[in-house]
């Protein structure tokens, strides 16, 4: 199991993975699942992935080795898309592609061709935009009305963004929210874990000013964690008895 989500609100993106996998209780590993691709300058995206770790893999492979169209004879990686929409079109071939290659064998073992992907970025001159593609390899755009997307184990942390995510938020803001929503997950599910990577882009930087990775004992993780859990107690024991049977305010 695992947990993405991306945020995208006025100021750019910030996009958050677990890093946990698992084939079964005894079989628990860490794999990067928020991956960057970068020009300085020029362009910055990044692919977060869920689900069949192989599957995720051999679409990242086919995405960074490319596929040759048949009316140009272009090999298309995402490194030269032309759009970010023409490079989420590029994600859902990929994903099709492995399908077709895959899907047959998968399916004789009874295995789901299971994975979704987050896409994010920039291209220089080009507006920050979010897409989230499905198992089908059709994909949605994220919008400012719901400024993020998830995919994973996702139940956990979406109360926690449809509460206080809008677009007007601040950049650093959003990272908070999103570590405070990855924390929810991780509270409820042991199949979500650290280390967390995370990136952040702000707009027409078109490159990340954060890229990082946080272990389970980062002091400000850790803070965090601890100062929400006393946030949420405080609250709920602030909010007055409900006034039904024999209990009293």
């Amino acid at each position: 199991m695992t947990y993405c989500c991306g945020i995208l609100v006025k100021d750019g993106l910030v996009m958050l993975a677990d890093t946990r996998t698992n084939a079964g209780l005894d079989n628990i590993s860490t794999f990067r699942k928020l991956h960057v691709f970068e020009q300085p300058g020029e362009r910055v995206m990044a692919l977060a992935s869920a689900g069949n770790l192989a599957i995720t893999q051999s679409v990242l492979t086919v995405l960074t080795d490319g596929i040759e169209n048949p009316l140009t004879g272009e090999v298309e990686t995402l490194m030269n898309a032309p759009s970010l929409f023409l490079a989420a079109q590029r994600i859902g071939r990929a994903v099709r592609t492995v399908s077709r290659i895959e899907g047959p064998a998968l399916k004789a073992e009874d295995i789901n061709f299971d994975v979704s992907f987050l896409f994010g970025g920039q291209i220089k001159g080009a507006p920050m935009r979010l897409f989230m593609v499905y198992p089908a390899g059709n994909f949605i755009a994220c919008t400012t009305d719901t400024p993020y997307l998830q995919i994973g184990e996702h139940k956990y942390g979406k109360p926690v963004l449809d509460r206080a995510i809008s677009y007007d938020v601040e950049l650093y803001d959003a990272l908070k929210i999103g570590l405070i929503s990855m924390d929810s997950t991780m509270r409820s599910n042991l199949g979500v874990s650290p280390p967390i990577d995370a990136l952040l882009l702000r707009n027409d930087a078109c490159t990340a000013e954060l890229n990082i990775r946080i272990e389970d004992d980062d002091p400000y993780f850790r803070a965090l964690r601890r100062q929400w859990s006393e946030a949420l107690r405080a609250a709920y024991q602030s909010i007055p008895r409900p006034p039904y049977g024999h209990s009293k305010a």
